[in-house]
């Protein structure tokens, strides 16, 4: 049987020789071992064997409007021509400010900077000059960069679980730097309620994904947002929304917009740049000014870069026009997707069942017939899941290596319909 990723294989023991792993990120270190791609068009993509394949991974959610989308290659291709970075202001800077601030509820003000953990870092040190306190309330499963303040309960085991109190995410943290988080199962309001009945008078913020994308992309419960900001506030605590992920795909305003929920922050990353490096602070007039003369420190040489904000300014334009109709319809595609993709599987007597919403949900092979938090993912079977991803993978199917899908505008219905033939030959396949 020909190896159909042999280039792939003969170039990651060349990259093994100077590259760490021989990948850019140990996240890509995934089965059946890490690709090598060609080229992007759309919603597919090309590998240097090639195989081509629908891309559900999409560079992991930045390529809202799929790859190489012919305005965004010409905006990036103009900007560079005049300019990669000037270290100094330009007017893309104001022009993607305020297409953030007329789509997104909580932007009074906007602060740009090059990746999503950089952005969190700065809304957990705006939250707590502001209320000069320490603590921040973070929930289990939920993944807010890998620096050592946060990556704390991202994926803890049982046995984590059970010990009580933040679980480490890598050697190497500093042990004292979870001292700062105070850590609550997600979906269930008492324990929020109860953290801040202890300890409510030192919390300077709570920080949630709005949708548990990062660990199976589980949806909050009826009223659950607007439960946790409201006893945030009682206790003189800001409520942050880690939108780096729905933010611009769940609505073209996030997920606040999409619940009703304001937050006094949040960050957003991956679609803001349309695949550019770029994330975004938005939030509270008051608070981001705390960086203009009131005594909180950021910089970084690569915010605001142009050739980013040139990327941006048109994805925005795009997802915002006719009423974000462009995002709708790709929800639409994708929540029809989920329902044929778990029809399938169980046509085939397996027990899958599909979370999220239709531009980013995942796959989870369970007796659960509900999922509302991570401890409830536990129970997956993550070897069926794993057989299931490379199944699919051979049949032409690119995804997230944690069973996540990402659908872009870019997608059609005959990548919906192309999707659920692959998908129903790699559930037979794997029965087999």
């Amino acid at each position: 049987m020909p190896d159909r990723w042999r280039r792939s294989r003969e170039y990651l023991e060349r990259a093994r020789q100077s590259l760490t792993g021989g990948v850019s990120s140990p996240f890509r270190a995934k089965a059946p071992m890490p690709l090598y791609f060609a080229e992007g068009h759309g919603s597919r993509l090309r590998d240097v064997d090639g195989n081509e394949y629908i891309d559900y991974l999409l560079a992991w959610g930045p390529l809202i409007l799929g790859h190489c989308h012919p305005r965004v290659v010409e905006a990036v291709r103009a900007q560079a021509g005049l300019g990669h970075i000037y270290g100094a202001q330009h007017d893309l800077e104001f022009h993607a400010a305020e297409a953030i601030q007329r789509m997104v509820p909580c932007s009074e003000r906007v602060a740009f900077t090059s990746s999503g953990s950089e952005a969190v870092q700065l809304a957990l040190r705006l939250a707590r000059a502001f209320t000069g306190r320490r603590l921040i309330v973070k929930f289990e499963g939920h993944y807010h960069g890998w620096m050592d303040s946060v990556l704390w309960s991202y994926k803890p085991s049982e046995g984590d679980l059970k010990g009580g109190g933040p679980s480490q995410g890598s050697l190497g943290q500093v042990a004292t730097s979870g001292d700062s988080l105070l850590v609550a199962p997600w979906n269930d309001l008492d324990a929020v309620e109860t953290l801040f009945r202890e300890h409510g008078d030192r919390i300077a913020a709570v920080i949630t994904e709005p949708v548990l994308c990062n660990s199976g992309c589980l949806l909050p419960g009826a009223g659950y947002l607007a439960g946790v900001a409201a006893c945030a506030r009682r206790h003189g605590a800001l409520v942050i929304f880690d939108e780096i992920i729905t933010g611009f795909r769940l609505a073209a305003g996030g997920a606040q917009q999409f619940y009703g929920v304001v937050p006094d922050l949040a960050t957003f990353g991956k679609a803001v740049g349309g695949g550019l490096p770029l994330s975004v602070v938005a939030g509270r007039r008051e608070i981001l000014e705390l960086m203009a003369g009131g005594g909180v420190a950021f910089g970084g040489t690569f915010n605001g870069n142009p050739l980013s904000l040139a990327a941006a300014v048109f994805t925005l334009e795009e997802l915002e026009r006719n009423d974000g109709q462009a995002l709708v319809d790709a929800n639409r595609l994708g929540t029809d997707l989920m329902r044929r993709i778990q029809e399938v599987g169980r046509r085939h007597g397996l027990p899958l069942t599909a979370t999220g919403f239709g531009t980013a949900f995942a796959l989870h092979f369970t007796q659960r017939n509900e999922l509302r938090s991570y401890r409830d993912t536990l129970d997956d079977d993550a070897g069926l899941l794993g057989r299931c991803l490379l199944a699919a993978l051979a049949e032409g199917i690119h995804t997230v290596p944690d069973g996540r899908f990402y659908v872009s505008t870019a997608h059609s219905a005959q990548d919906i319909e192309e999707t659920e033939a692959a998908m129903d030959r790699a559930f037979q396949s794997i029965k087999a």
